[in-house]
C-alpha cells in the first residue's frame, strides 16, 4: 500500500549564539526516515532532545528541514516554496502539549470552532453552526460549553477542542506532540480512547509523538523511537515492545511503571 507520508534522510540544523559571542550548531533531526501508511498510527517515541518534537514541526510545515524530503500525498512538501506549504498546513494539523497555545484566550468555543470554517469558506453561517456543534459533540463536548472561553475549561476539555478545531479543517494527517502528557492519567485514559474512536470512524492518519512508550503501545501500529536525532530502532508495535533491540528502547520499557509482555494494561477507566 502507498503510504501517505514518507519521510526520507531528514535533518534538521539550528546554530545555537552563547552569551559570550560564540555560535555552534546543533543537529536536531539527522537523518530520519520512516512511511505512514493511510489509516494507521506511528508513535514517535524518544525522551526529552530526542529531536522528536522537530521532527512534528518539519512535517506539519512550521519548520523548512535543511536536507532530505518529506513526500506527503505524492509531493516533496519539503522542497515547496512557502506559498505552497500554506495550503499544505490545512491538511496536516498538530496538536500541541498545552492547547493554550493555540487557542485564542478572548475567543470562546464557538468562536475558536467557526474560525477554521469561516476561512475555509464552503459553508454559510447556518451550516457552519451546526458543523461546530456536530464537531463538539464528535470529540465529547457538551454544546452548553459553546459560550465559555478556554480558561473556564478543564485541561481535558481544553485538548479535546483543540482536536475539534483540528479536525473542522479535514486533514489527511493528524500529529499530536505530547498532546495527553499534561492531563491526569484518568483524563489521559479518555482522550486516548477518543482517538482510537475517531481513527476507527474517520479513519484517520496520526503520527503520536510521546515519551510514553506505554501509551504509544496502546495507540500506535508501528513505533519509531528517536535518540540524540537519530531512529534508534523502528517496527510494528508488538514487535518493538516484546524484543527491543536499541538500548535506548530497553531504558523506556524500563521506566513504564507496569508492563508485561504478554499484556498491555487496560486504557478504560
Amino acid at each position: 500500500m502507498q503510504p501517505l507520508l514518507e519521510v526520507k534522510k531528514l535533518a534538521k540544523t539550528y546554530e545555537r549564539r552563547h552569551a559570550a559571542g560564540s555560535r555552534d550548531k546543533l543537529r536536531a533531526l539527522d537523518g530520519v526516515s520512516f512511511a505512514v501508511v493511510q489509516g494507521t498510527t506511528l508513535a514517535v517515541v524518544g525522551e526529552s532532545g530526542s529531536g522528536k518534537s522537530t521532527l512534528g514541526f518539519c512535517i506539519s510545515c512550521l519548520e523548512v528541514p535543511s536536507s532530505g524530503s518529506i513526500w506527503f500525498e505524492g509531493k516533496d512538501i519539503a522542497a515547496l516554496a512557502e506559498t505552497e506549504r500554506r495550503k499544505i498546513r490545512p491538511r496536516i494539523q498538530l496538536i500541541f502539549q498545552d492547547p493554550s497555545n493555540s487557542l485564542n484566550p478572548r475567543w470562546n468555543v464557538g468562536e475558536i470552532l467557526l474560525e477554521p470554517l469561516t476561512l475555509q469558506g464552503k459553508l454559510k453561517r447556518e451550516e457552519m453552526k451546526q458543523r461546530a456543534a456536530a464537531l463538539m459533540e464528535q470529540v465529547g463536548l457538551s454544546s452548553d460549553l459553546f459560550r465559555r472561553l478556554p480558561a473556564q475549561l478543564s485541561g481535558g476539555q481544553r485538548q479535546r477542542l483543540a482536536i475539534a478545531r483540528a479536525l473542522a479543517l479535514e486533514p489527511r494527517l493528524l500529529i499530536l506532540d505530547e498532546a495527553l502528557s499534561a492531563l491526569d492519567c484518568s483524563v489521559q485514559a479518555q482522550i486516548a480512547n477518543l482517538l482510537v474512536e475517531l481513527q476507527r470512524t474517520l479513519g484517520m492518519t496520526c503520527i503520536f509523538i510521546t515519551h510514553d512508550l506505554a501509551m504509544a503501545a496502546h495507540l500506535a501500529d508501528e513505533i519509531v523511537v528517536m535518540n540524540r536525532g537519530k531512529v534508534a530502532e523502528q517496527g510494528p508495535a508488538e514487535k518493538v515492545l516484546r524484543h527491543p533491540e536499541a538500548e535506548i528502547t530497553r531504558h523506556l520499557l524500563a521506566a513504564m511503571p507496569s508492563f508485561h509482555s504478554a499484556e498491555r494494561p487496560p486504557l478504560d477507566s
